[in-house]
Parts: structure tokens; C-alpha cells; sequence
């Protein structure tokens, strides 16, 4: 299993950039990428989980309306702030069957593979 985030950038605040995640070695339907990121100082927050079935994506409220997951594995990042500057990383966690239905859930804890992060930085 291999994953890998790319697209590390330095932009002007109110641009854009694009991640994607090379994931290998894995159904991507059976697993949950999360987008999590880390900036100097701060504890690694999850910012996007994609569920692998059928790319439906759920936003931390810090990002909600500004990253789109276009599918399962690109992430487009737009109106980007100081505040987004961090080391982004993407990461796998297995779904799960529970109440009837297959859980797709991006808890830090919970992802079973991650890729090494690329560097995002926000600065005029």
C-alpha cells in the first residue's frame, strides 16, 4: 500500500492549488482517504474525508465551502488564507459494517495508511 500527497505550493492568499493523492496497493472503494493537515505548533486537524464507494466528502467547518474533493483523491483548495499554510497529508482508513451499513470515518487514529505530507504555504 502506497500513498503519496502532491502539489506543494506556494501561493498569494485568495489563491488556489490542487492536491492529489497516488494511492496504490488498495481498493479505493472499500477506504475513506482524510485530508489532514499540520501546521508548525498545532495538533494535525482533519480537514476533508472523502468516502471511497461514491466520492462523497464531508468538510471540517474550517474549510467547508473553500475544498472540493473533485473525486476520491484530488482535492482543490481555493480562497486559501495564511491560516491554510501546513504540511497536508492524505491518509486511509478502512470502511467499516456497522448498523447496516458501510462507515466511512476519517478519525486520525482510525486510518490505517498514510502517505508523506507535501508543504502548502499561503504568504504575500
Amino acid at each position: 500500500v502506497q500513498l503519496q500527497a502532491s502539489g506543494r505550493g506556494l501561493v498569494q492568499p485568495g489563491g488556489s492549488l490542487r492536491l492529489s493523492c497516488a494511492a496504490s496497493g488498495f481498493n479505493l472503494n472499500d477506504y475513506a482517504i482524510g485530508w489532514f493537515r499540520q501546521a508548525p505548533g498545532k495538533k494535525r486537524e482533519a480537514v476533508v474525508c472523502v468516502q471511497g464507494s461514491d466520492g462523497s466528502a464531508y468538510y471540517s467547518n474550517s474549510v467547508k465551502g473553500r475544498f472540493t474533493a473533485e473525486n476520491t483523491v484530488l482535492l482543490q483548495m481555493d480562497r486559501l488564507g495564511p491560516e491554510d499554510t501546513a504540511v497536508y497529508s492524505c491518509a486511509a482508513a478502512p470502511r467499516a459494517y456497522a448498523g447496516g451499513s458501510w462507515q466511512y470515518i476519517c478519525s486520525e487514529n482510525g486510518m490505517a495508511y498514510w502517505g508523506r505530507g507535501t508543504q502548502v504555504t499561503v504568504s504575500s
